[in-house]
């Protein structure tokens, strides 16, 4: 039913991704926009422009002339910018849009500067320091993290990067030079299974919602919540592998050779750069190796819940959960 002039239709649901979530490609389409670090030079004024036209839309009002895919390019820049839920805008280098150039800068530094104790230390507490500000920008909005709780992840966090760095560096010291390469990737890879558990500890002691395939609550489940915090643990180490594995294997080889022996200088930005193109392209593939909406099977749940939804609902044999990012 088109109203007057062609105007867009009311019924675009664009709560929802644009693309397929059943499909890794619809996922990967989405995930490739919305981490599109483009939308970090958008103006302030560019940014109150599309959140308009976004809540205009959901109240019913059609920006004139408004075409379907300007919507969509709206939708996914205010997602971009604004938190889901509490609407606030995000920091600047909280936005998943800057994942790829802030984690290019941390991961490039740490693999060029590798070999010194201070050096490795520093670059490993930036790297926290910059995940904590992620994670505190994109908490889930129904469980809030208390700030001691996010101090709490943020030391151990970076105490267990620091550790697994300076440990594994004094333990490559007599192997070939390749494998010390490897041991900041160990060190992110570790913190990302200290960091994420305890950024959402609340989740792991009350549960997430759990909800059949319309989407009503039937609970909260801590079962759910460990699949889902071990599948983003999964996901972000997946990230790291391309962005740390690739490059130093091809720097290993340049810096032997005499273009970079001499042109030290070289080899950071060479590194980042290196470093740069490998995220863009791991960072949305990453997020988008399992969906969002996750599924859990019904005998896999606390004896309780599975009870109470038996009791219910009888026929339900999988439930499902939003998994976080």
């Amino acid at each position: 039913q088109e109203s007057k002039m062609g105007e867009l239709p009311l019924d675009i649901n664009i709560q929802e991704p644009r693309w397929d979530q059943s499909t890794f490609l619809g996922r990967a389409r989405h995930f490739f926009t919305v981490t599109d670090p483009r939308n970090l030079l958008l103006s302030g004024a560019q940014l109150e422009a599309s959140r308009n036209i976004v809540q205009n839309y959901r109240a019913g009002v059609v920006t004139p002339g408004l075409t379907e895919d300007q919507l969509w390019r709206a939708k996914y820049v205010y997602d971009s910018a604004f938190h889901p839920d509490t609407g606030e805008k995000v920091v600047l280098i909280g936005r998943m849009s800057a994942q790829v150039p802030m984690n290019m800068t941390i991961t490039g530094c740490m693999l060029t500067f590798y070999r010194k104790t201070p050096t490795v230390v520093f670059w490993q507490w930036v790297n926290q320091s910059f995940n904590a500000i992620v994670n505190y920008s994109n908490r889930s909005g129904d469980a809030p993290i208390t700030v001691g709780q996010l101090g709490t992840a943020y030391v151990s966090a970076t105490t267990g990067a620091v550790a697994t760095a300076l440990g594994l560096k004094s333990l490559t010291k007599h192997l070939p030079p390749l494998v010390g390469r490897f041991v900041p990737f160990a060190a992110v890879a570790a913190a990302n299974c200290i960091n994420i558990p305890l950024m959402r500890q609340r989740e792991l002691q009350v549960g997430i919602p759990v909800t059949n395939e319309e989407g009503q609550r039937l609970g909260h489940s801590v079962a759910a919540a460990k699949q889902g915090i071990f599948q983003v643990v999964i996901s972000r180490i997946c990230m790291a592998i391309p962005a740390m594995a690739i490059p130093p294997v091809i720097m290993d080889s340049l810096e032997k050779k005499d273009f970079l022996k001499r042109r030290p200088w070289l080899g950071a930005p060479l590194q980042v750069g290196l470093v740069g193109f490998c995220l863009v392209f791991a960072t949305p593939l990453c997020c988008a190796l399992f969906p969002q909406r996750s599924s859990i099977h019904v005998s896999r749940l606390e004896p309780e819940l599975r009870a109470q939804i038996h009791e219910q609902n009888p026929s339900i044999k999988v439930v499902y959960y939003n998994k976080g990012l």
